[in-house]
């Protein structure tokens, strides 16, 4: 692993708002925390045994591990084939990853998307399987042998040991779908406990892309099909915002390379008619939505977006916003060159991470992880403070 840039800051920590901790200078003549920005390459292309790593996903667990998941594509680059997924982890904010492990292998088949949500002590892991043999073009207009199914997994020791995935497929995906994808990315755990996975799926011959959710109210012990978004978009991340409604953040098919946004007021079981933002720019390529600091109790509401903000898979940006998602005053960019697939995390620290992929020739050459503050990317301008807890 090779490590670019590293900045050390002394601070102490802060309960923010849903629990979180905040990082602030300490005593009074303390100085506000320097900027925070390095760079760790994760998963190499062509090495333990894969051709192609691809897919990021990253979250933290309830104990501070950071997983960084993503699919092992076993001997070429193609979406189709023999593909498992596989995982890092972490127990220091990203300072040190331990080897690569696999979570889910179905031999010659494929078994990827991975989308994993935090419960407490468990983090379930939601995931995609199909034949190898069946290439997407056939699953998305009907043709292929088997169709798309829908599959979890768990664990309860903190991302060491995974159950054995169990099918969902029938409580999760109607009779007239082909496609269909969990994520990719991230799950969110609401303030009422539903535990709500972003999806997406394509409706009879494929012509039909759509965006959905499926959510579980017994803590994973069973999974139902939520609202669906449609049409034209597909890859999806989603947020609770502080009011309590959800915001959908969307891949568009839709012709104006950017991102495609609906809203939910009942937590997800109906959603309004997707609407263009155009301030997110887009190649047709999936991003990553997530909330940093909630505005309840007194705090300031942080959302962060990343994803390649060019018309081709590029530029890699992060960007935040303080008002649930209507605008993006502030951008960085992560890496000049190809770029593609994202996730974004909070660390323990309150520092963020984001994985993603990147090149030199491509943006699958590798899955590079990112750790920065929001000094770095405000540029000094936004600094934490500590606030009341609102509680969960």
């Amino acid at each position: 692993m090779r490590i670019e840039k590293w900045v050390l800051v002394c601070a102490v920590g802060f309960v923010l708002a849903d629990g979180m901790i905040a990082v602030a200078a300490s005593g009074p003549d303390a100085k506000p925390p320097a900027p925070i920005f390095t760079q760790t390459d994760l998963f190499v292309s062509g090495t333990d045994g894969y051709h192609t790593f691809r897919i990021p996903s990253l979250i933290v667990t309830s104990k501070g591990t950071l997983l960084a998941f993503c699919e092992g594509r076993r001997n070429n680059r193609s979406d189709t084939g023999d593909i498992d997924v596989v995982l890092k982890w972490s127990a220091n904010n990203g300072a040190i990853w331990q080897p690569m492990k696999v979570v889910a292998d179905d031999g010659p088949n494929t078994i990827g998307n991975p989308c994993p949500v935090v419960d407490g002590g468990t983090i379930w892991l939601l995931l995609t399987r199909n034949l190898g043999s069946d290439t997407e073009g056939r699953i998305f207009d009907g043709t292929s042998k088997e169709s798309r199914t829908v599959w979890v997994s768990g664990s309860t020791d903190d991302g060491m040991t995974w159950q054995k995935p169990k099918e969902i497929t029938q409580t999760t995906k109607s009779p007239d779908w082909t496609w269909y994808a969990t994520g990719p990315g991230v799950g969110i755990q609401l303030r009422s406990g539903r535990l709500v996975i972003p999806c997406d799926n394509a409706v009879g011959s494929g012509k039909r892309r759509q965006s959905h959710v499926i959510y579980s109210d017994d803590r994973g012990a069973t999974w139902k099909l939520g609202g669906v978004v449609s049409d034209r978009v597909n890859e999806c991340q989603v947020v609770e915002r502080d009011d309590g409604s959800l915001l959908l953040n969307m891949r568009g098919y839709r012709d104006r390379n950017c991102r495609a946004i609906a809203t939910s007021t009942d937590a997800g079981l109906t959603w309004s008619e997707a609407s263009d933002d155009p301030a997110l720019i887009e190649p047709v390529c999936q991003a990553s939505l997530l909330r940093y600091t909630s505005g309840r109790a007194g705090g300031k509401s942080r959302l962060l977006f990343s994803n390649p903000a060019s018309k081709r898979r590029e530029k890699v940006t992060v960007r935040l916003s303080y008002d649930e998602g209507k605008t993006w005053p502030v951008s960085k960019r992560l890496y000049d060159g190809w770029s593609a697939y994202s996730c974004l995390t909070v660390l323990p620290d309150m520092t963020i991470g984001c994985l993603y992929e990147r090149g030199e020739k491509s943006a699958s050459e590798k899955i590079t992880f990112a750790r920065f503050n929001l000094e770095w990317l405000t540029d000094g301008a936004d600094r934490l403070v500590p606030t009341p807890s609102a509680g969960k």
